[in-house]
């Protein structure tokens, strides 16, 4: 077949047309890597660690100014390169529970309501995401994920105290709900004063729960104040809390529960085993003798939340479905460090 001058003239143009198609097909044929919420992007099929710091110094008082050079974290006790590293205030997605048993009847719930509409309205971020949930016998979410206070105002004021106590179904319940909230900081508050009565769940399969999250735990744990049962053989032992000037009260608690957080014989909340379980997760627990300090107590959680290091790093594990410690150090070891004490890898 013969082409013409001008035939010969336009081969080399449609040739470079239908590569330019072609290389434009291959393109859009390809998906772009995951991306986080908070815009990051991630290598495919790297598990990115996400750990939300707090540093504290010796007075409890929180710590700004830290670079990424003054981390040190550790996977399984090996030294990882940080590959993501946040100093300012980031949105959260954050859950509330709030015990609703016969306990909390009274001045422990008018102050409890009073203390989360100043936390929801006048200390969190306009961008952080909230669910609440009540519980007496059993959990019920009230109100799913949301950024309007109001909504969440109105639930708070339909809550009326009654029954029993079911706290370990309800972190259970609500960690995996905070667990799939869009902002990559997640937390939970628990605000409870009373014995597990009704739970199902144990301490053993909470801890699990809690470990497969990455979501800090918060407890502000009420004891009973002069009504509460006098009680002996206590340990005495300093809490430390963030306030400006020091330390927290010195705070009595009976000996280790086995059955977990609390018993069922009317002793108050068991702070050893609550602050383990927070702990584990890179949170703490507040203890507070009267109904008052539900406010102060929340509102030194809001802070925290706020002034917290986030550090990311890519898992050397390969999704191999095991539990990893992971230990953040500082350089200067003058300053107290917080943090999850482990992921598992996810498959």
């Amino acid at each position: 077949m013969r082409t013409t001058g001008r035939q010969a003239a336009r081969l080399p143009v449609a040739m470079g047309a239908i590569a330019m198609l072609l290389a434009a097909t291959s393109i859009s044929g390809q998906q772009p890597p995951p991306r986080s919420n908070d815009g990051f992007r991630f290598r495919s099929g790297v598990e990115l660690v996400n750990v939300t710091v707090t540093v504290t110094d010796g007075s409890g008082r929180f710590v700004p100014g830290l670079r990424e050079d003054d981390f040190v974290v550790y996977d399984d006790g090996v030294a990882q390169p940080i590959s993501h590293f946040d100093s300012e205030r980031v949105p959260v997605s954050l859950g509330i529970a709030i015990d609703t048993s016969g306990s909390m009847a009274g001045e422990k719930m008018h102050s409890a309501r009073a203390a989360l509409e100043r936390f929801l309205f006048d200390l969190l971020d306009a961008r952080d995401e909230i669910f609440l949930y009540r519980f007496s016998e059993h959990p019920e979410l009230v109100q799913d994920w949301t950024t309007d206070r109001r909504r969440l105002s109105r639930a708070l004021g339909y809550l009326s105290p009654r029954g029993g106590t079911a706290l370990y179904d309800t972190v259970a319940d609500a960690l995996p709900l905070a667990q799939s909230g869009q902002h990559r900081k997640r937390a939970l508050v628990v605000i409870s004063d009373g014995n597990d009565t009704n739970s199902a769940t144990d301490a053993r399969d909470l801890s699990r729960i809690v470990r497969e999250t990455e979501v800090m735990v918060y407890a502000v744990g009420l004891e009973g104040g002069e009504s509460a049962p006098r009680r002996t053989n206590t340990v005495r032992l300093p809490i430390p809390l963030p306030f400006p000037g020091g330390r927290g009260p010195v705070i009595g608690f009976p000996p280790t529960n086995t059955r977990g957080i609390y018993s069922n014989r009317g002793d108050a909340s068991n702070i050893r085993a609550l602050r383990e379980l927070t702990d584990e997760s890179g949170g703490r627990t507040e203890v507070v003798r009267t109904a008052g300090d539900i406010d102060p107590a929340t509102a030194s959680i809001a802070d925290e939340l706020s002034r917290q290091y986030y550090l990311g790093y890519a898992s050397p594990h390969q999704g191999d479905g095991r539990w990893h410690s992971i230990r953040v150090e500082l350089r200067d070891r003058g300053y107290r460090v917080r943090a999850r004490r482990g992921y598992v890898a996810t498959p």
